[in-house]
C-alpha cells in the first residue's frame, strides 16, 4: 500500500514509523525544513544542544513516547530532573510543586487547603472522566475547591489559557487530565527534543519511509477508481491512502471535496494559538532557581507563563546563555499575531524586571520570536461529541490532530499514541 503523511510532528513520524516497519510504502510531507512540528527546535553555533520553539517537556506518565523512544534505542537518554513550579501572589512567586509547598502557600487558608486537597486527590486518582465534560471547570472548582482557591490558582490558568471569551466554557474533563496524568518530575532529551524527533525519523527511515522537508502539500482529492491524488511540488502524485497530522482547518484547505457535514465539524472545532519569545541572556533570571512561573494575566504580566529553561536544564548545554521562554495562549486575531518581533520584545521586556529586580536590558544576548495559531484546543461541556473520526469520509483519507487527543490536553505523548493507533486503523 502506498501511503501518504502529511506533517512530521510526534504523530505523523510514530505513524510512519509503524506503517514502514508493517511493509508499507511510506512517504511523509514536511512544509517546514525539520522534523518535529511544534516539538522542534534550533540552536546557536556555541550551543551542544537545541531549544524548541514552543517550550516541551515530557511526563514520567506519558507511557506511549517514552516506550516509543525505548523502541527506536533512545530510551537511555530520557531525563527526568524535578524543577521548581511557583505562582504568582500579592507581589511574590511562591513554589506550588508539592505537598509541602501547598502547606506552606500563604495565599490560601487551611481550610482552603484542606479542600484543595480532598477535589485534587479525587482528581488524581478517579478514572471516570465522561461526567465530568458535562459541566464547566469554572462551576466544578468554583464549587468543589472553594471560591478562594479558585480565583487564586485555577481561574488564572483558565483566563490565561482560553481567555475571557472560552475561559468559562472549558469543560471539566479537560482539568481532570492535566492533574490525572501529570509529575512534578518533568522529562527531556539529551541534546534536546530535535534530537528525539532526528532519531525518529532516522528510524523510520531504516524501515523504508521516505520524509521529503521543506514539501508541502497543496490538494488531496479523491480518484474515480480508489485512492487519493496529491498535488505535491513534484506534481500530481497518487496514493492509496493519506494521513494528515496538521490542523483541521489545514485538512478543510487541502481536501474541499469532504462532506459539508465533516466540513462544518472541523470548522466548528475551536483552538487558541500560541505565541512565543525566547530570549538568551548573560544571566540567570530567577535567583530561586525557577522553572516555570505561572502568571495571572490580572496582575498585569503581558504573558502567561514565564518559563527558564536553564533551572531545568543546565546552562553549560547552552554555552552559558540563560534561555527564557515569555509564552502565551491567545486568539488567532490577537495584535501579537499582527506585531513585530521588535515590537513583542518592546512590550514583553519591561516585565523581566518582576522577576529579577536587577535585571538590565544589556542581559539581553538575542531573541527569537515564534508564534503558531493552532496550538491549544478549546473543549466545550460534552465535547467528546464534537471530535471527528480519525477516518474522514473520503475513503482512504484520515486525520490525527491534536484536537482528537481528548480528554487528553496536547502534547507530544497523546499525539504518539494517537498516530501509533491510526497507523493501526491504516493497516487494516
Amino acid at each position: 500500500m502506498k501511503v501518504a503523511i502529511i506533517g512530521a510532528g510526534a504523530a505523523g513520524l510514530a505513524a510512519a514509523y509503524d506503517l514502514a516497519g508493517a511493509g508499507q510504502a511510506v512517504t511523509v510531507y514536511e512544509a517546514a525544513a525539520q522534523v518535529g512540528g511544534l516539538a522542534s527546535g534550533f540552536k546557536e553555533p556555541h550551543w551542544d544542544w537545541t531549544i524548541e520553539r514552543f517550550y516541551h517537556h515530557w511526563f514520567q506518565t506519558d507511557k506511549a513516547v517514552l516506550e516509543l523512544a525505548s523502541e527506536i534505542g533512545a530510551g537511555d537518554k530520557v531525563r527526568f530532573p524535578r524543577p521548581i513550579t511557583a505562582v504568582y501572589d500579592r507581589g511574590r512567586f511562591h513554589a506550588f510543586d508539592s505537598p509541602l509547598a501547598v502547606l506552606t502557600f500563604p495565599g490560601l487558608s487551611w481550610l482552603d487547603k484542606l479542600r484543595f486537597a480532598l477535589a485534587g486527590a479525587y482528581l488524581r486518582f478517579s478514572p471516570w472522566w465522561q461526567p465530568l465534560e458535562r459541566v464547566t471547570a469554572h462551576q466544578w472548582l468554583s464549587r468543589w475547591m472553594g471560591r478562594r482557591a479558585y480565583e487564586k490558582l485555577w481561574q488564572p490558568l483558565l483566563v490565561g489559557k482560553f481567555g475571557d471569551e472560552h475561559a468559562r466554557q472549558v469543560n471539566m474533563a479537560w482539568f481532570w487530565a492535566r492533574l490525572h496524568a501529570r509529575t512534578t518530575r518533568l522529562g527531556t532529551f539529551v541534546g534536546g527534543f530535535q534530537a528525539f524527533f532526528d532519531a525518529l525519523a532516522e528510524a523510520a527511515r531504516q524501515r523504508g519511509a521516505v520524509i521529503r522537508l521543506d514539501t508541502a502539500v497543496r490538494t488531496i482529492a479523491p480518484r474515480a477508481g480508489g485512492g487519493l491524488t496529491l498535488q505535491t511540488p513534484a506534481g500530481a502524485l497518487d496514493y492509496d491512502a493519506c494521513l494528515v497530522t496538521t490542523s483541521p482547518a489545514l485538512l478543510s484547505r487541502l481536501a474541499p471535496a469532504l462532506p459539508p457535514q465533516y466540513l462544518a465539524q472541523l470548522s466548528a472545532l475551536k483552538s487558541m494559538g500560541a505565541v512565543v519569545l525566547i530570549l538568551s541572556l548573560s544571566h540567570q533570571l530567577s535567583e530561586q532557581g525557577v522553572y516555570w512561573h505561572n502568571l495571572p494575566k490580572g496582575e498585569g504580566f503581558p504573558f502567561l507563563a514565564l518559563c527558564e529553561h536553564t533551572n531545568f536544564v543546565e546552562c553549560e548545554h547552552f554555552g552559558g546563555d540563560h534561555i527564557v521562554y515569555c509564552g502565551d495562549y491567545l486568539d488567532p486575531s490577537h495584535r501579537y499575531f499582527q506585531c513585530s518581533h521588535e515590537e513583542i520584545v518592546a512590550e514583553f521586556l519591561p516585565a523581566l524586571s518582576r522577576f529579577n529586580a536587577k535585571f538590565e536590558r544589556s542581559w539581553v544576548k538575542k531573541t527569537w520570536l515564534f508564534r503558531e495559531p493552532y496550538a491549544q484546543p478549546v473543549p466545550p461541556v460534552n465535547h467528546s461529541r464534537n471530535i471527528p473520526d480519525v477516518r474522514t469520509p473520503i475513503p482512504g483519507l484520515y486525520l490525527a490532530s491534536m484536537s482528537q487527543v481528548y480528554p487528553w490536553d496536547r502534547g507530544t505523548n497523546f499525539a504518539v499514541e494517537l498516530g501509533r493507533r491510526t497507523a493501526k486503523l491504516m493497516r487494516g
